[in-house]
């Protein structure tokens, strides 16, 4: 079983989402975002490594990962594409692996949810008075929680700043599949990488106890770095 780093937007739950606990098992559909349009970039631990021949099914362009996950590729990935006939071809791509309930059928993705953590995103006033916000790159923090939120808080501007609840980050875990979180968790546990089985960092250890390690590894970045803003602006 592989470990997976998912980001699942506010507007995405609040529209049409079922709010879902730690333990849980839950299907989504998962598409793999530029991480570089989502709140202005500037993420760490959430992204996601993909890698795996690229097949086009009902004008979706899908990656079936090298060890077991199949999603669909956002509009232009930062990806290093190999040569290959259409519809088939090779593809290597980073990126933050998003849970997307609107547009085309994207591939579902079954698995249990091992560590929710709530998104707090900072968001600055485009121009003095016009109410209208944009993210900004790296100014966020996560907080973790047993239950993903149906609704999700807003804070008070303040000075022309101002702090949202934006999404949550996920840690699921995917039956028959293999990750770069799984490796950092085989790490952490003292587990050699060669021999041991995917899906043998999560066993042995209480539930509580893993999540707590989990949360460790889904971290953010402190500061913040120029970049255009990943998401339409908001309005109060």
């Amino acid at each position: 079983m592989g470990l997976w780093h998912v980001f699942y937007a506010d507007w995405q739950m609040e529209c049409c989402g079922t709010p879902f606990s730690v333990g849980d098992e839950v299907s989504w559909p998962l598409l793999l975002l530029d991480a570089d349009d989502v709140y202005g970039g500037s993420w760490h631990d959430q992204l996601t490594k993909v890698a795996g021949s690229v097949e086009y099914v009902g004008g979706v362009r899908l990656v079936r990962e090298e060890t077991g996950l199949t999603v669909a590729l956002g509009g232009d990935p930062d990806a290093e594409v190999e040569p290959g006939p259409e519809p088939r071809g090779r593809t290597r791509s980073v990126g933050l692996l998003s849970v997307e309930r609107h547009g085309a059928v994207w591939p579902q993705v079954a698995g249990r949810v091992r560590a929710v953590q709530v998104l707090s995103q900072g968001y600055a006033e485009s121009a003095p008075g016009s109410r209208s916000w944009e993210p900004v790159p790296g100014e966020r923090s996560l907080r973790p929680v047993e239950q993903c939120p149906k609704w999700f808080a807003d804070d008070a501007a303040e000075q022309g700043r101002r702090r949202m609840e934006s999404a949550v980050v996920v840690t699921l875990e995917v039956p028959g599949t293999d990750s770069w979180l799984s490796h950092a968790v085989r790490t952490a546990r003292g587990m050699p990488q060669q021999g041991t089985e995917p899906g043998a960092e999560t066993q042995g250890i209480p539930a509580e106890a893993l999540t707590s390690l989990l949360e460790s590894l889904s971290t953010v970045r402190s500061g913040r770095n120029p970049g255009p803003a990943g998401r339409p602006r908001r309005r109060a």
